[in-house]
């Protein structure tokens, strides 16, 4: 079937955009007998349209106007699902509905329950509008003795290249709105999603490469968009980076946790992010936190932002937490290696409206101090100014903003330009050292 892609640049690499040509072959799920009325459950007829689509080499599955009551329903190479206007999938309350493999659950592979809408290993798919997606509530929330596995994700592409996501919108509760692992080459676009209530992620990004998010709406309970690539030993020796991701022209409110959220799983690595003229309209933390630990590894590089307007900040701005952020793995890499390396983070071109704290940014471990940093024309109103530590290579250029009481800028350890006249802060507190594991209790992938 024939492709054209359309590119976007994300930092110096590019972010491919898959769309798919005049289809081959258009099916409707009607003629494989959904019925959309809300209450018969059609899981057997949208599949079978699906599968009929890709063995005759792909095309369109067309979902017409009506309530589609399913189970999991996965994707296939080569085949577009279109939701058209008024056209809805809802999801079963059945836990038995959603097929159990291993899945990503707070950066470890387990057992547990697939997404409404997966993939595995499918290339050239993905869903568009303008219909809509909505989970049932019964199946949100974290495992439990009643539920053990993982509960299912809203969409959750594993391991597929050339994904496409957009116009059309989501319903959800205490669970991700859209999971892509292991993927590469993913737009997701002119998406409106909803989730509430506590872990109710929009959109996490685990371990994938060139995605582009872009005109997306989110409102959620936890964290808008999440980066991340995974915990401890296990990510660590997989290495599967998040990388060339693009944000632009979206719009952020949650009431959980931060907008942006950068880790803390991080032992995969993430690296060139960039993040450009977005709102932030409500965030119960920080508009963006960028988040690890001692015992990730790994790394967190490249991260730019550009053209943001934030208020409805509860913490504030912007947080680094590179110490103490996340769960700490059973198994966490050891010694100095352990302590993620970050460097080259750029923010410019930031309006910020009653924001309570500037820049909390003294989260960082003395060994492996930011190797440059970049806070440059900033305007609005703010509480309390910018504090850092350990910190090499700072520009602080710019920076007009009103209604703050202290000092505008608290440093310790911190080297560059823009620094004089700030005002001298304690040095962050560090845990104890991890130690590095050896002979048996060495990990080994299993």
């Amino acid at each position: 079937m024939a492709l054209v892609e359309a590119t976007a640049t994300a930092q110096s690499r590019k972010a491919v955009q898959p769309a798919v040509a005049k289809p081959a072959l258009t099916l409707n799920v009607r003629d494989y007998g959904a019925v959309g009325d809300g209450t018969t459950k059609d899981t057997v007829a949208l599949q079978q349209a699906i599968d009929r689509c890709w063995v005759f080499g792909g095309g369109e599955v067309v979902v017409p106007a009506g309530n589609y009551f399913t189970g999991a329903i996965a994707l296939r190479s080569n085949v577009l699902l279109r939701l058209e206007k008024d056209a809805v999938i809802v999801g079963s309350p059945d836990f038995a509905d959603y097929p159990v493999m291993q899945v990503r659950w707070e950066g470890k592979w387990i057992p547990g329950h697939v997404g409404l809408i997966y993939a595995v290993q499918a290339d050239h798919t993905g869903v568009v509008g303008p219909g809509k997606i909505s989970g049932n509530y019964a199946l949100g929330g974290r495992p439990n003795a009643k539920n053990p596995l993982r509960h299912p994700a809203l969409i959750e592409p594993m391991g597929c290249n050339h994904l496409r996501f957009e116009d059309f919108s989501t319903d959800y509760h205490l669970m991700w709105s859209l999971h892509p692992t292991y993927c590469e080459d993913v737009v997701i676009r002119n998406l409106t999603i909803r989730s509430t209530g506590g872990n109710g992620d929009g959109i996490d990004v685990d371990s994938c490469k060139r995605v582009v998010i872009d005109g997306c709406d989110i409102a959620t309970g936890d964290d808008c968009i999440s980066i991340k690539s995974g915990r401890g030993s296990e990510a660590y020796s997989l290495l599967k980076t998040s990388e060339d991701i693009q944000i632009t022209n979206c719009t952020f409110a949650d009431s959980i946790f931060a907008c942006i959220g950068i880790g803390s799983e991080t032992s995969g690595g993430i690296r060139n992010v960039r993040i450009e003229h977005c709102k932030f309209t409500g965030a119960k933390t920080f508009a963006i936190y960028i988040k690890s630990r001692p015992g990730r590894g790994a790394f967190i590089e490249d991260i730019v932002a550009n053209d943001l307007d934030a208020s409805g900040m509860t913490g504030g701005f912007l947080r680094f937490n590179i110490l103490a952020s996340g769960i700490q793995d059973e198994f966490p890499v050891g010694g100095d290696e352990g302590i993620p390396t970050i460097k080259n983070f750029r923010f410019s071109n930031i309006r910020v409206k009653d924001c309570p704290s500037l820049v909390e940014g003294t989260g960082i471990h003395p060994r492996k101090p930011l190797e440059g940093f970049s806070l440059v024309n900033v305007s609005g109103t703010c509480a309390k100014g910018i504090s850092l530590a350990n910190v090499h290579h700072a520009v602080i250029r710019d920076i007009h903003v009103t209604g703050y009481s202290g000092p505008l800028l608290s440093i310790n350890n911190v080297t560059g330009t823009g620094l004089a006249g700030a005002a001298s802060i304690d040095a962050p507190k560090v845990g104890d050292d991890i130690p590095v594991a050896t002979g048996d209790k060495a990990y080994r992938l299993h």
